[in-house]
């Protein structure tokens, strides 16, 4: 699912400031977003954020659903330009139909990996199919360093399998974990995984201590390295952990989305569905996509008009940065 807000905000996100790793887990708590009308989806969103825009390379996070899609009339988004990003789909239940500029036509199913690299630009339409009853799921955005930002335009679909972990289960679907690697690639290092964690278990797992991580919790209750984290809640956790621990309290299974990678050293300028390094360069996205340029090419096989760009804010973007989080005692 893609930013399909009337009024997007502008942000330019930077990494956080170097210094010292903080001692504990810093809660960036959602908030819900409406998409499109009056019936239309709310999602619940993490990233980005005033406490923070980015963790890694990780610059975009919505959680969806569980939604019925009888009341809701589920996800039904025309085509739509990205630049500057990679888009990551993944869904706990539902399927969607993703058509896209390259010719791509594909489903997005519950435990499978949908990624699309922008390139320059591309366009792409998602549609909840027929066969939906509920629909669930994480939309992700990964920000593409410079020297990668206008490489080809991509569609890479993978389907990880369930690796079994004392009390629980990962799917790795970029980056590795628990011995695990995704054949998946990125342009900066990243780790994404869905991670379930049985009732009363306790899971330590080894991290990359270069990395930067956030939990995304979805379903049951959850502790990250001893801090409660409610559904919805993305918990961070800075880079110096070698390990992180995922304690469920609870008495049905807790099921998250993991999230890490080192700290993303660029400023990005975001706006709508599109990424780049200035004002100037929306400003010419825009106008691309409004006047119909090659640069996005052509999604095939929508029955519908195409996403018209909401309008450009008078302001010029202002730099908005990740303060440290509060230093907390082990």
């Amino acid at each position: 699912m893609s930013n399909t807000e009337a009024l997007p905000g502008a942000l330019l996100c930077g990494a956080e400031a170097a210094g010292p790793a903080p001692a504990g887990i810093q809660i960036l708590a959602p908030r819900e977003v409406p998409l499109g009308g009056p019936r239309a989806m709310r999602v619940r969103r993490t990233l980005p954020q005033r406490a923070r825009t980015l963790i890694g390379a990780w610059c975009f996070a919505d959680h969806y659903g569980p939604d019925d899609v009888e009341a809701t009339g589920g996800m039904v988004v025309p085509p739509h330009p990205h630049t500057g990003l990679q888009t990551v789909s993944w869904l706990f239940s539902g399927e969607i139909e993703h058509r896209d500029s390259l010719g791509t036509h594909a489903l997005v199913r519950p435990g499978e990996l949908n990624l699309m690299t922008s390139g320059r630009g591309i366009s792409h339409s998602e549609v909840s199919t027929s066969a939906t009853t509920t629909l669930h799921g994480v939309q992700l955005w990964v920000a593409r360093p410079e020297r990668h930002r206008d490489t080809a335009a991509d569609f890479r679909h993978h389907a990880p399998v369930a690796v079994p972990l004392d009390g629980g289960e990962a799917r790795v679907f970029l980056g590795s974990l628990a011995g695990d690697t995704s054949p998946v690639r990125t342009f900066t290092p990243l780790l994404g995984a869905e991670l379930s964690v049985a009732p009363g278990a306790v899971l330590t797992l080894d991290v990359d201590p270069d990395f930067e991580h956030g939990v995304l919790v979805d379903t049951g209750e959850l502790h990250l390295d001893g801090t409660a984290l409610g559904p919805s809640d993305l918990g961070y956790a800075a880079p110096g952990r070698t390990a992180l621990t995922l304690a469920n309290p609870g008495r049905g299974t807790a099921r998250l989305v993991l999230l890490g990678g080192p700290p993303f050293e660029e400023e990005i300028v975001m706006w709508w569905n599109f990424i780049g390094r200035s004002h100037d360069d929306i400003v010419r996205a825009r106008e691309d996509w409004q006047d119909g340029t090659d640069r996005f090419g052509r999604v095939d096989g929508y029955d519908g008009d195409r996403l018209p760009a909401p309008v450009l804010p008078r302001a010029t973007i202002r730099p908005r940065r990740n303060p440290p989080p509060p230093a907390q005692g082990r």
